[in-house]
């Protein structure tokens, strides 16, 4: 039976992609019968002019609202559990978050919280989550995490130091509302770091065993618009056509890896975002080249279509020769993003390898990588970032 012929699902949100997009909230959060919308961002986006467009879009369809913005850059267990404290406290029932990756995670757990009254670690794998969550609108600012169209949630379990991943489609929005004038107050390495994490999510969709033909669609697509992109977006961070280009790159990326799933290149960066608190963007980026490098023998045509995708021309090349070309062409991009660093300049110990390495192996995204790893292959992996 050929892979076309496998059973697939593919779920997705209802989103409104475009300028003005994130102005439509208040009339959406209506048509969803809100009474009281809890709105759940970050410290960082507090002091944006897109909250008080927000607060004024609510106040417009005489809708009242709470706002709980104690998020940290990696949400944490106990700031979702604090979250659904003020969601039920309020008497809220409709939820928006605004923000990056984080405070968008962090309103699915509140979410799915609130709902199944049970604490938000009790929903770590795979289709655990009994009952859906409040109706749940997204307005990304980054152009990275996708969180806003997938049914993913990243929390970081505080006292394992480890990230947990929730999968389950009762965590899709119901709706996404992705305007890429968001983005335009993230600086370079934001933009940089992001980036990257919505590049490495087509990467890992693109060669998951899980992947089909939708998927693959957008994932090639989003490797396009990316790799294209990212470079032109961080020296000129006001040009809103770029900013255009990453925000569909990082939209497609979602639809992508939120229904093929990811691999090797999140499990151990979840892990590593566990135990030293790392931005996300930043560990994918380190681990890239050398999660391909293994990767590389079990699925060699379709690392050679996402190479064709970035523009990398390999005719004449044998093999082993195409391998490099892809693997010197994203340590180029790196370097050029300014994301070319290495585990022990984090902080990352030898030491920590091997508790490091266990924690990636049960992760849920280890599932679809294409090639099986041991404890001791991914050992080596970090050694080889280091």
């Amino acid at each position: 039976m050929v892979q076309e012929n496998y059973l697939r699902k593919f779920v997705a949100p209802e989103f409104i992609y475009g300028s003005g997009a994130r102005l439509l909230a208040g009339r959406y959060a209506k048509n969803l019968a809100a009474k009281k919308v809890l709105i759940v961002t970050d410290p960082e986006v507090m002091n944006l002019n897109i909250l008080v467009e927000l607060e004024g879009v609510l106040i417009e369809q005489g809708l009242e609202y709470e706002i709980y913005s104690s998020i940290s850059p990696n949400s944490r267990d106990e700031e979702v559990m604090n979250g659904s404290e003020v969601f039920n406290s309020e008497e809220c029932n409709l939820i928006i978050a605004l923000g990056g990756g984080s405070p968008m995670d962090c309103a699915k757990g509140i979410g799915i919280v609130s709902s199944n009254r049970n604490h938000i670690l009790e929903f770590e794998g795979v289709d655990q989550v009994p009952l859906p969550s409040p109706p749940l609108i997204c307005i990304p600012t980054t152009a990275g995490t996708s969180a806003d169209v997938s049914q993913f949630a990243i929390i970081l379990d505080s006292i394992k130091k480890v990230k947990i991943a929730i999968i389950s489609k009762t965590m899709v929005p119901d709706v996404a509302l992705i305007d890429p004038f968001t983005t335009l107050t993230m600086d370079k390495t934001l933009t940089a770091h992001t980036g990257f994490d919505a590049l490495v999510h087509s990467f890992e969709a693109y060669v998951s065993n899980a992947s089909s033909h939708i998927t693959n669609l957008h994932a090639l697509d989003s490797i396009r618009l990316i790799s294209s992109h990212i470079l032109p977006t961080i020296t000129d961070l006001q040009n809103q056509q770029f900013r255009s280009k990453m925000m569909l790159g990082s939209l497609e990326a979602g639809l992508a890896f939120s229904n093929a799933s990811l691999g090797l290149i999140h499990a151990m960066a979840h892990s590593l975002g566990g135990l030293l608190d790392l931005s996300h963007g930043k560990s994918n980026a380190i681990l890239m080249e050398h999660v391909i490098d293994y990767n590389f023998s079990e699925v060699p045509e379709k690392y050679l279509k996402i190479a064709r995708a970035m523009g990398i021309d390999q005719n004449g090349l044998s093999l082993g020769e195409k391998k490099d070309s892809l693997l010197n062409f994203i340590k180029n991009l790196k370097k050029e993003a300014g994301v070319d660093t290495s585990l022990k300049k984090l902080g990352v110990r030898e030491e920590d390898f091997q508790s490091l390495a266990l924690k990636a192996l049960q992760d849920p995204c280890i599932v679809t990588n294409p090639r099986r790893p041991s404890a001791e292959d991914i050992e080596e992996i970090y050694q080889n970032a280091f």
